[in-house]
């Protein structure tokens, strides 16, 4: 969008004041509530300068005499193209760095499971990360086109969810723009479990004719705040297997390395790990204890790994029951602080 000529930075941030300000209360705004408002420091005498010239150039209009302002369509229209503009942006941006950064995680977990497999003889399991207490971190409404529209929905660990809704009749600017305040306003920062039925009905009373929408909105952020579904699990380290006589005979070591390989069950287990209250810490399985029945004559020690706040993941080492305890342990708990370290550097 061409940003008008004469409008410095100055007349931007108080036509923003402005229109934030009107949409929160309904009330125009005086030069007194701006000075107030913003962080531009400056008198009431020169912000009712720069109204008068935001007036004149039909950005803001004064309802009646001796009133304050309000946006003109013309406010509004400025006001939204520029927000959208600037979300859009950090939208792509957001994107752009988490592909790079996904690839770059990926390569890493590979190679750390390789590592890690020819550092204790042993086989070896690594899963992906998955973001953990997911809270609201921004939310976006935009028109698709007459009957629908896009919900961008950014929650904790800048993952990223878009959901189309539709809508029974075509939304002006101002409606969806009072919409995605009130919702930023009142869902930024909250859990799933902190966005409860009293606050749904409060927001929907709030939309009025519009509380479907709100309705709608909740669902996807709920969709978008779960758990991610899309486990990957990368493993090493199969064929030290047969190095153990007790693991060597043919059946159970085919068995063994098709569940390394194929690795279903191997999501299923780490997924119940991820999502237990008990799955901090480094944790032993052996022999029947391991939920797998394939690995009923192995052992296998686990570990969650956090990259950074609600990112985590398991690392596991699959061996005989006579594995190295001490050295496998050792190695986990040395592991689970370079990971951190190692995904900073990425």
């Amino acid at each position: 969008m061409q940003l008008d000529d004469r409008l410095d930075d100055r007349k931007v941030k108080i036509l923003q004041a402005i229109i934030r300000n009107y949409l929160e209360t309904g009330e125009p705004v005086g030069s007194r509530t701006i000075s107030k408002y913003t962080d531009l420091n400056l008198s009431s005498a020169t912000i009712r300068n720069e109204m008068s010239d935001l007036e004149e150039l039909g950005y803001i209009v004064q309802p009646y005499t001796s009133a304050g302002r309000i946006p003109s369509d013309k406010g509004y229209r400025l006001y939204v193209d520029t927000m959208m503009e600037e979300k859009e942006r950090e939208v792509v941006e957001m994107k752009e760095m988490l592909l790079e950064k996904e690839d770059k995680v990926d390569n890493l977990l590979k190679q750390v499971a390789k590592v890690l497999a020819t550092n204790t003889e042993y086989a070896t399991m690594i899963s992906t990360p998955r973001y953990q207490r997911n809270k609201v971190k921004f939310i976006q409404l935009s028109r698709m086109d007459k009957n629908q529209l896009v919900a961008v929905i950014v929650v904790e660990g800048n993952i990223i969810k878009n959901n189309i809704l539709d809508v029974e009749e075509e939304l002006d600017d101002e409606t969806i723009l009072k919409l995605n305040i009130l919702l930023n306003t009142h869902l930024n920062g909250l859990s799933i479990d902190e966005i409860n039925l009293a606050m749904i009905s409060a927001l929907k009373q709030k939309a009025g004719i519009h509380s479907d929408i709100i309705s709608n909105v909740i669902d996807a952020v709920a969709e978008a705040i779960k758990s991610d579904d899309d486990l990957e699990i990368y493993t090493s380290g199969a064929n030290n297997i047969f190095k153990y006589p007790e693991l060597s005979d043919n059946q159970k070591a085919s068995e063994l390395i098709t569940a390394l390989e194929e690795k279903q069950q191997l999501t299923e287990w780490m997924h119940e790990g991820l999502e237990g209250d008990d799955h901090q810490g480094i944790q032993v399985y052996i022999g029947n204890e391991t939920p797998i029945s394939t690995m009923r004559d192995c052992s296998v020690v686990t570990a969650t790994y956090e990259l950074e706040e609600g990112m985590q993941g398991t690392i596991g080492i699959i061996g005989p029951k006579r594995m190295d305890y001490e050295k496998v342990i050792t190695t986990l708990k040395s592991l689970k602080n370079q990971l951190d370290t190692l995904y900073k550097k990425t």
